[in-house]
């Protein structure tokens, strides 16, 4: 899965590690089907083993690593219908030496459209996003009960905006932790000027997906068939989607924020500033976590040049009538 933030990143694996992923993958399918599944494929992923077959996809990772999964199989039964996809088996495993969990799935039709939507017209990308706005607001007026409301509401913002000291002590961290002076000064600056407007806390009312992203959807050339991957699922508000619909979307950015605001009847100068702040936040974790690590990562420069869309050429409102 291409993404433009990073996840977790799941344990280096060996050519044997894969073939026994594998192995375990078509043993968990084959005990869900009750049958052979026919040929599995890995797909791409940055923090899981993922394997699809023709009727199903299984989903490994690590029991020692993160434990977004959890939230995922705890999500799956109660969602709204035709949401996500359905939740067919879950559990633990032992897989050589270690234990891995493992979630298996109904695999639902179309694809993915990708990180900017490559090759989508006009016409596509606003049905696309009509469909989408329509099933993100299924999940912002769901009302969850019983262990998915307990989830939710236990969940952390791993990335978000949570308020306006949270984001400018995040923002200091970075100035401290900058010591090569990677970010070029003016651009940490426009990050304070946004966060200064910031409200001062944020609100947590509605279930939101928080990493809705453009590669987390799957579509045919008429509709949007599924939103895929609930794990970092939490209890916010609606813009938490709205900011990760619109600036995975590329250069659609402009029509995705007119679909959005149409549908929920939000003022557009709203949606913008509430867009901003929060991709504010989403850069600010990202580059935060790249000073700490022991190496600069390979995607910080994709950051980096985000963050001068974002201070620069102020993304949110160039397009703005």
């Amino acid at each position: 899965m291409s993404r433009i933030r990073p996840l977790p990143d799941r344990p280096a694996a060996t050519e044997y590690d894969m073939r026994r992923a594998h192995d375990a993958a078509r043993a968990i399918a084959e005990t869900v089907l009750g049958r052979d599944p026919g040929p599995m494929t890995a797909a791409d992923s940055l923090s899981h083993y993922v394997y699809l077959a023709t009727e199903v996809v299984v989903k490994l990772i690590d029991a020692d690593g993160h434990d977004r999964l959890n939230m995922e199989t705890t999500l799956a039964p109660h969602l709204p219908p035709r949401l996500g996809a359905p939740l067919l088996a879950t559990g633990r495993r032992r897989l050589g030496t270690c234990e891995i969990r493992y979630a298996c799935f109904t695999r639902l039709p179309g694809t993915r459209p990708g990180v900017g939507l490559p090759g989508a017209d006009a016409a596509t990308v606003r049905r696309w996003a009509e469909h989408a706005v329509q099933r993100l607001d299924q999940l912002h007026t769901w009302t969850p009960t019983g262990t998915a409301e307990q989830a939710l509401r236990q969940a952390p913002v791993i990335e978000g905006f949570t308020g306006r000291a949270a984001l400018l002590t995040q923002i200091e961290r970075i100035r401290a932790a900058d010591h090569d002076a990677l970010i070029p000064r003016p651009l940490i600056d426009g990050l304070v000027a946004i966060a200064d407007n910031a409200p001062p806390y944020a609100a947590a009312d509605v279930p939101v997906h928080a990493d809705c992203d453009w590669d987390n959807w799957l579509t045919d050339e008429h509709d949007n068939t599924a939103l895929l991957d609930f794990e970092q699922a939490r209890l916010g508000v609606p813009a938490d989607d709205w900011v990760l619909l619109a600036v995975t979307s590329g250069q659609h950015l402009a029509r995705i924020l007119d679909v959005i605001a149409e549908r929920t009847a939000t003022p557009p100068d709203i949606l913008r500033a509430e867009c901003e702040i929060r991709d504010a936040a989403l850069i600010a974790h990202d580059l935060h976590r790249a000073l700490h690590l022991p190496a600069l990562p390979s995607w910080i420069a994709a950051r980096l040049r985000s963050l001068d869309a974002l201070v620069t050429v102020r993304r949110w409102w160039r397009c703005a009538p």
